[in-house]
């Protein structure tokens, strides 16, 4: 079974970054998505590692923990790394063999995108790992409560969202348990011709829908049974509220941001 997947699951804690509104960690995650693409040197990109890093800390899920989770990822990062080490053509030739240069450009810029690319999977992961379904539904549904002038099912997107999340570790899982199965009966995923692998594949696909649509069947009778009939009238347990220490991150991450802008124009 395939635990490793951090994406989508949540580890109990008390930490400042679990006590903090959920709006204010989606807040600070979408800016971040967008501020990570202005980095352009060194220097701006150790202010945003900085900042990960201390979100990490101060959030104390185990780094062990975090670290296996991305082991999923890491053949994402290096094949994009190395794309662009044969890919781009800028700068001067610092390795050549055959008919394969590689150039200082290709090198600075498969790390910058790698360096992104690892930066905003830390960073969304940790909101998953922080945050409770429960939270994240009440904050996307109270951040987009002005569409509902509009009509709009806000209640029943941001469920959908919540639920989305939380079945991709689920998911995850159940592919590797008919993957496995599979390979018991013969099934090859990982040697032989492409055309070969692909058609392998079919046999985990089909079960794996049967089993997704049988759990979200199962999800919707649960549901039915607890008498949920949208977010119409429905109140919650517990009420968001910006307390002090979401100011006090709010203020910090604009510092950050201002870091960032001084020192990418040293860039």
């Amino acid at each position: 079974m395939n635990n490793s997947l951090i994406i989508g699951q949540y580890v109990p804690g008390n930490s400042i970054v679990h006590r903090l509104d959920p709006r204010t960690k989606i807040t600070i995650i979408f800016f971040f998505v967008f501020i990570v693409f202005l980095a352009n040197n060194v220097a701006s990109y150790g202010i945003l590692t900085v900042f990960a890093l201390i979100s990490v800390l101060t959030s104390r899920v185990p780094i062990r923990f975090i670290a296996k989770g991305l082991m999923p990822v890491w053949f994402l990062i290096v094949f994009t790394f190395i794309l662009h080490l044969f890919v781009t053509k800028e700068g001067t030739v610092i390795f050549e063999y055959g008919i394969f240069e590689v150039y200082s450009g290709g090198v600075i810029q498969g790390l910058a995108i790698s360096v992104r690319f690892f930066l905003l999977i830390l960073i969304t992961s940790l909101l998953t790992l922080t945050t409770t379904p429960i939270e994240i539904t009440d904050a996307i549904e109270d951040m987009l409560r002005g569409l509902k002038r509009l009509k709009f099912p806000v209640h029943e997107l941001a469920l959908m969202m919540s639920i989305s999340l939380r079945f991709i570790p689920t998911l995850m899982q159940e592919t590797d348990k008919i993957s496995r199965a599979q390979a018991s009966r013969g099934v090859d995923f990982k040697t032989g011709p492409i055309k070969e692998r692909i058609k392998a594949v079919v046999p985990l696909l089909v079960p794996l829908f049967v089993s997704a649509f049988k759990r979200a069947e199962e999800l919707a009778m649960a549901m039915e049974a607890r008498g949920y009939q949208g977010g119409e009238g429905r109140t919650k347990l517990r009420e968001l509220k910006i307390e002090m220490r979401d100011i006090l991150i709010f203020i910090f991450f604009a510092v950050v941001i201002a870091g960032l802008l001084i020192l990418r124009s040293y860039g």
